[in-house]
C-alpha cells in the first residue's frame, strides 16, 4: 500500500486552494470606464463645455461658421457690462429711444420712440425679452451708432479668441457677414459669467413687465430644469432655432450651445440631452489654486537660483465621473532660465492625462521676480550654463 499518496493528494488540493484564494485577492484589473458617445442631435451644431476646465465634453460641426440670430446679443449685453465696470455707463442712465431703435424688425421690447428708458430696463428687456429695439438703443447709447457698436463687438471677439465670429449689427438679424460659431459662442458665454456673475444673474428671469406688457423668457429650460440660469434663445428663418443653455448641479457648470434645430422644443430637447449626458457622466475638480507653489526653476544670472513656478489661475481638470484616482500629473521645468524674471514668465507646463489622454493643461508661471545678479553671480552662472548645454 502506498501510505504516500493521499498525502501527496492532500498536498495539491491545499495548494490549489491556496492558488485560489489568491487569485480571488488579487486586485482586479482597473478598466477604463465606458463612456458612450454624445446624444445623437439633429442641430446643425453644437458645443458642451466644462465652465471651470473649459474642456470640450462633446462638439459637432463646431467651427462651422453659422447665422447666430438673437444669441448675438450675449456680445452686446457683455460689451455693455464691461462699460459699466470702466464707469463710462451706469445703470440708472437714461436711455433716449431714437426712430431706429424704434423701428426695428423682430422681437421687441416695445419700447416706445423718445421714450426714456434706463440701462437696467433695456439690459433687462434685452436679455429676457430678447427686444431688438432695446439692443440698438443699448448699443447708441455706448457707441452714438450701431455700426460703431458693431467695431466695438469684433474688437472683443478678437480678444477672447473668436476666430470665426464677425458681427454688423447689435441684435442678430441676418447678415452676409454676420455669423459665428458654435464654439466662439461658448468662450464668449464662459467669459461673461466668469467676469460679470452679478449681472448673469439676469440671464435667469423668466419674465419681464415693461410698458405693461409681460413676457416670457423664451428659453423653456428654466420652467423644465431648476439648475439651469441662463443663458439666450435666438431664431431667425435662416439660423433656425437656437439656444444658449447653463447649468450648475452640485458645484459643477456647463455650457451648451446648440445651433440650427427645426423648433422650440428641439432646441431646448438639445440642450437638455447635452447637459444630462455632461452630467451623468463627467466630473470636474480644483487641483491647484492661483499662485500656490507647485515647483521650484532654476534661475541662471539671477539674485537667487531658484525661483517658485505656479499657475497664474485657479486649474481644474474635467474627467469620466469616479476617475479622480486615476489622473496623472506631469510637470515639465525649464531650468534654462536667465534673469531677470518677471512674476508671470511662463517657465514651464502642466499636464493631466486620463488613459494617456490630456484632460487639462496649464502653463507654470514665476510666482515672483528675480533681478539680475551681481557680476560674480552671472560671470559663474555663465560659464556653469555653457557647461550644461554642452553635456
Amino acid at each position: 500500500m502506498n501510505v504516500k499518496a493521499p498525502l501527496i493528494h492532500a498536498r495539491v488540493h491545499f495548494l490549489l486552494s491556496f492558488l485560489l484564494l489568491a487569485s480571488w485577492c488579487l486586485p482586479l484589473r482597473a478598466e477604463p470606464p465606458l463612456i458612450p458617445a454624445p446624444p445623437d442631435l439633429s442641430a446643425k451644431a453644437y458645443l458642451l463645455q466644462d465652465f471651470y476646465s473649459g474642456r470640450v465634453l462633446a462638439e459637432r460641426n463646431a467651427d462651422e461658421r453659422l447665422e447666430p440670430a438673437s444669441l448675438t446679443k450675449v456680445m452686446t449685453a457683455y460689451i455693455v457690462f464691461r462699460e459699466l465696470a470702466k464707469g463710462h455707463v451706469k445703470l440708472e442712465d437714461m436711455v433716449t429711444v431714437s426712430e431706429k431703435a424704434w423701428r426695428t424688425e423682430g422681437s421687441r421690447m416695445f419700447a416706445q420712440v423718445g421714450a426714456q428708458i434706463s440701462v437696467e430696463n433695456l439690459l433687462k428687456g434685452m436679455i429676457v425679452q430678447s427686444g431688438n429695439d432695446a439692443s440698438v438703443a443699448l448699443a447708441e447709447h455706448v457707441a452714438g451708432d450701431e455700426s460703431v457698436f458693431a467695431q466695438m463687438m469684433n474688437q472683443n471677439a478678437e480678444r477672447l479668441g473668436m476666430t470665426n465670429t464677425h458681427f454688423k449689427n447689435s441684435m442678430g438679424l441676418p447678415d452676409p457677414d454676420h455669423y459665428a460659431t458654435a464654439r466662439d459662442l461658448a468662450t464668449l458665454t464662459r467669459t461673461m459669467i466668469q467676469e460679470f456673475p452679478e449681472y448673469y444673474k439676469w440671464h435667469s428671469i423668466k419674465e419681464f413687465v415693461f410698458n405693461d406688457i409681460k413676457q416670457v423668457n423664451r428659453n423653456r429650460l428654466l420652467w423644465r430644469d431648476s439648475t439651469v440660469d441662463g443663458v439666450k434663445t435666438g431664431h431667425t428663418d435662416g439660423a433656425g432655432y437656437c439656444l444658449i443653455t447653463s447649468a450648475l448641479r452640485d458645484g459643477d457648470r456647463l455650457i451648451s450651445v446648440v445651433l440650427g434645430t427645426k423648433s422650440d422644443t428641439e432646441r431646448a430637447n438639445a440642450n437638455q440631452a447635452l447637459l444630462n449626458y455632461g452630467f451623468r457622466f463627467f466630473e470636474t475638480k480644483p487641483l491647484h489654486k492661483a499662485g500656490e507653489e507647485l515647483a521650484k526653476a532654476r534661475v541662471w544670472k539671477g539674485e537667487h537660483t531658484e525661483v517658485p513656478v505656479g499657475v497664474s489661475e485657479d486649474f481644474y481638470a474635467s474627467f469620466p465621473r469616479g476617475q479622480f484616482q486615476n489622473l496623472k500629473m506631469v510637470t515639465d521645468i525649464n531650468n534654462t532660465a536667465e534673469a531677470p524674471i518677471k512674476k508671470g514668465d511662463k517657465l514651464g507646463s502642466l499636464q493631466v492625462t486620463f488613459n494617456n489622454e490630456t484632460v487639462a493643461q496649464h502653463d507654470l508661471v514665476a510666482l515672483q521676480d528675480d533681478a539680475e545678479g551681481g557680476i560674480f553671480r552671472r560671470a559663474l552662472d555663465y560659464v556653469l550654463l555653457r557647461l550644461k548645454q554642452r553635456q
